[in-house]
């Protein structure tokens, strides 16, 4: 942001009180077209943070594309106080080919911030969305899903460690937070090392919209929006139970040992105690089963969609809850959400 208010990037400048929306070249193609990705920069007329909102890193991940849009084109911001950085569909290439990561090489680009003008293709690219459109704002949320296969129910990943982004991952307002610095070259850790409090967004799965996570997460946004004071009718949010996973506490995800066909027994964000059967896997004769079991007691983060598996896939994603956060959940899940006895 300059002193006068304005936030400026490589060839465009938006005053308070001016909203914009732009295709910002990030690289070219084959043909030597531009790839350019849409930014809407929405600068409000009062003071305050400046706050970046991303989508689709990943080209399959849909979810938070329309939480973006929402907020972006949908709330009335009339009265916002500071400036919004809306860049719904990161990952152009993936995204136009449906497809998790670059076509260019496979290579992920949410491993390749902060990026580098000089590097790859991937990096090239990184480096102009990071130079222009995050490392000038002041906070950001990154929204993701899990990858095609598997489900996440709506919870953040935070270095809870860094007070700054502690603060921002609270102010969400998710049931759990899984603590962790997160891989090198990941938006929220490299944003974070440049002064940006970043957190991720984890919602759901790939190829679709699901709108009850994409309204919860809104909520979790507005939440956000409240705590830093960027509008005034809004409040931050208590999600009823929370708890913060740290290393301290077991976090696994359970992998088969054999493979075949998976029947799940309970759904994603579901409790589960020490011993219930997750899961059974079975031949396509139903007379070889194998029993899924809880190795600790937990809420399900994660399970699997595809109901096919080798050995050694991910079956479900389980974090442990300490004992007084286990008390509310059980309240709550009482009767337990699972489809079989």
């Amino acid at each position: 942001m300059t002193t006068d208010g304005a936030f400026t990037y490589n060839g465009g400048r938006v005053d308070p009180g001016e909203t914009q929306n732009i295709r910002y070249g990030i690289s070219e193609t084959y043909l030597g077209d531009p790839v350019r990705i849409p930014v809407t920069i929405i600068n409000g007329e009062r003071e305050g943070p400046t706050v970046f909102l991303t989508a689709a890193a990943h080209g399959d991940e849909l979810n938070g594309i329309e939480v973006v849009r929402e907020v972006a084109f949908e709330w009335d911001l009339s009265d916002l106080a500071g400036t919004l950085v809306c860049m719904p569909v990161l990952n152009v290439p993936a995204f136009l080919a449906q497809e998790r990561y670059l076509p260019i090489y496979d290579r992920d680009l949410n491993r390749s911030f902060p990026g580098h003008e000089d590097s790859t293709s991937a990096k090239r690219m990184a480096y102009r969305i990071f130079q222009n459109f995050i490392e000038p704002c002041d906070l950001g949320l990154d929204f993701h899903t899990s990858t095609r296969g598997r489900t996440n129910m709506l919870h953040v990943r935070a270095d809870m460690k860094n007070k700054r982004v502690a603060r921002l991952a609270r102010a969400f307002g998710s049931n759990v937070i899984i603590d962790g610095e997160g891989p090198e070259g990941t938006l929220r850790g490299e944003a974070t090392d440049a002064g940006v409090p970043t957190i991720t967004i984890e919602m759901g799965e790939a190829h679709r919209f699901q709108r009850r996570l994409i309204d919860d997460a809104l909520a979790g946004v507005e939440s956000v929006f409240a705590e830093y004071s960027l509008r005034d009718a809004s409040l931050v949010r208590w999600p009823g139970w929370r708890t913060v996973i740290t290393d301290n506490q077991e976090k696994t995800w359970i992998r088969a040992d054999v493979g075949g066909i998976v029947d799940m027994h309970y759904e994603v964000g579901s409790l589960v105690h020490i011993g219930d059967r997750i899961c059974t896997i079975t031949n396509p004769f139903k007379d070889d089963n194998t029993t899924v079991k809880a190795p600790f007691t937990g809420v399900l983060v994660g399970v699997l969609e595809n109901p096919v598996v080798y050995p050694g896939n991910p079956l479900c994603h389980l974090v442990e809850l300490d004992e007084k956060t286990l008390g509310v959940v059980e309240q709550q899940q009482s009767p337990a959400r699972h489809t079989h006895v």
